[in-house]
């Protein structure tokens, strides 16, 4: 293999993935691994997954191949400028030096560190529903609700890399307690977990995302009403973005965007209500183009794209 791979690293709420990824956005078969993580693990625990993924996957280079580099999306709140990372639903983790660990497992390799959701616009723009467009954003609904923007053509991370966080976006008309100290954050109202707790108090009986999409196909009225619901607070969250930024395409992905296709439905029906400027209603709320690869496929491209962020 003569051109150089990126390994790339997902750290998220409840798993850490690495994988080798070549510059066309290929992830390498038989190098993709994976470990928990989650809320209730200590610091240790989590540091023990990073080792375990990224280290197999170190391993699995291919002979004759090179490294170029190591990217890593992260989930927020982070500081990129020293390689910190503060992820809300991982409490164990503040403040904690995760490009630090990783250069010790992958030692003499540049190291850069971004927030989960610019990776996954990154890569959206690059392979996936964003090629060709010069504003947009790149969305995760998942255990939280991630983002991240292209603006002219370019990622944007601000100045700790937290630009692009809509997870934290307010949704009117909702007043659901988010764990950052807000309340409506679209994370506290759309998120897998956040969605599954609301069917729950409402008299649903199952316990994941998975059960909860399997209720919506067969008609269940709380289920149905809980994914209009997390639908509506993305089209709202949605459509002050984009009055905001003048986007011209919202690309979602991550394990909850699949619960059901009504999901996007509702969103584009909450976007199309607020707005009613011109220059929203460009708008297209599309899937993911690119599967549950795409925040190691962004990651990568912190590798074999360095100049696609701002």
């Amino acid at each position: 293999m003569s051109r150089p791979l990126a390994l790339a690293v997902d750290f998220g709420g409840t798993k850490v993935e690495a994988a080798l990824v070549d510059d066309h956005g290929t992830v390498v078969p038989g190098t993709r691994h994976r470990q928990p993580t989650g809320p209730h693990r200590t610091s240790e625990q989590l540091a023990t997954s990073v080792r375990t993924a990224v280290g197999t996957t170190h391993a699995a280079l291919p002979t004759g191949a090179s490294l170029a580099g190591v990217g890593v999306g992260a989930a927020g709140e982070l500081d990129d400028t020293i390689g910190t990372v503060s992820p809300l639903n991982l409490p164990a983790w503040r403040g904690y030096p995760l490009g630090e660990l990783i250069a010790q497992i992958v030692p003499a390799v540049p190291i850069t560190l971004r927030i989960d959701g610019l990776c996954i616009a990154l890569a959206e723009h690059w392979v996936g529903a964003g090629r060709g467009a010069r504003n947009m954003i790149g969305m995760i609904v998942s255990t939280g609700v991630g983002g991240g923007l292209i603006i002219e053509g370019r990622g944007v991370r601000g100045p700790t890399g937290n630009a692009g966080h809509i997870g934290h976006v307010e949704v009117g008309g909702m007043d659901d307690p988010c764990a950052c100290g807000g309340h409506g954050c679209l994370e506290a109202v759309a998120s897998g977990p956040k969605t599954v707790a609301w069917a729950r108090a409402r008299g649903f009986t199952g316990d994941t995302g998975e059960d909860l999409g399997r209720a919506h196909a067969a008609g269940d009225p709380v289920a149905l009403a809980a994914v209009e619901r997390a639908g509506r607070a993305l089209g709202r969250a949605l459509a002050s973005t984009t009055n905001l930024l003048d986007l011209d395409v919202a690309a979602i992905g991550g394990g909850f965007s699949r619960v059901s296709p009504a999901l996007f439905e509702h969103a584009r029906n909450a976007h199309a209500e607020r707005t009613t400027f011109a220059f929203p209603q460009r708008l297209q709320i599309v899937p993911s183009a690119l599967s549950d690869e795409g925040p190691l496929i962004g990651a990568a491209s912190l590798v074999h794209r360095p100049d696609a962020i701002g």
